[in-house]
């Protein structure tokens, strides 16, 4: 099974691609910030953590015991060791949750599963994918649709994009790159090619890890190792939505 790391930045357009890759062309796709929602509910063990380190100061008021988001967001943009204890609580969560999600969609015997992970580069889980695809655009474009879709002023957008890690650093992990520059009817143009990409590349070899385990798990180290390596030797990708870095 092809699994493919999906990843862009605010407002570039990462969103579309994964209901565009769900809804149009029937890859399953596990949304890493939906589980990063599940997996701190109440009664779980990382919603334990965090009413045990931060206090029932953070929950909401209503007696449901769910976080209040925008308290914990608060006490965290101010603290970055308080940040990172929150970080070192959900995330490790949020893995374990998408490990499992990729393994229920092998047991499903499905050729390519996407996981939509916002994240994807700062946490280096790019690691553990055999395929990243990029969805990007300029800084001034990102700009101006945040600015449009929040109703925000100039000086908050900047802050939001600032407060990420920028596109154009992405580019030299991305085997794929979706340009989102010109338009929906462009963008959906991209996906359809990515997705036919993406079922040619799974080929036919998953039908033979999906019957035989220990030969997908050996092949899927194989590739990753073989990545890694042509990663670090390699130059960047091309941001025109067509050509792609590696052919691994």
């Amino acid at each position: 099974m092809l699994v493919v790391g999906l990843t862009g930045g605010i407002a570039s357009g990462k969103s579309t691609v994964s209901r565009l890759l769900s809804s149009k062309h029937q890859f399953p796709v596990i949304d890493a910030d939906v589980l990063a929602r599940k997996v701190v509910e109440p009664g779980t063990p990382a919603h334990a953590k965090i009413v045990q380190y931060f206090g029932t100061g953070v929950l909401l008021q209503d007696g449901s015991q769910q976080l209040d988001r925008k308290r914990l967001g608060d006490v965290i943009f101010r603290d970055e060791q308080k940040r990172k204890v929150l970080n070192g609580i959900v995330h490790p969560a949020v893995r374990w949750a998408m490990l499992r999600a990729v393994v229920g969609c092998w047991l499903r015997g499905e050729s390519v599963c996407i996981l939509d992970i916002p994240l994807l580069i700062e946490t280096k889980l790019w690691k553990m994918v055999g395929w990243v695809v990029l969805v990007y655009c300029s800084k001034e474009i990102q700009l101006r649709r945040l600015m449009d879709r929040d109703g925000i002023p100039v000086s908050a957008a900047q802050d939001r994009i600032a407060s990420q890690m920028l596109l154009s650093d992405k580019v030299e992990y991305a085997d794929r790159i979706i340009d989102n520059s010109s338009g929906l009817v462009e963008l959906e143009r991209q996906v359809d090619e990515l997705a036919a990409s993406l079922r040619a590349k799974a080929g036919w070899s998953w039908r033979l890890s999906w019957l035989f385990p220990p030969w997908g798990l050996v092949l899927a180290l194989w590739k990753l190792s073989l990545r890694a390596l042509v990663r670090h030797v390699s130059g960047s990708g091309t941001v025109n939505g067509q050509k792609e870095r590696s052919k691994l």
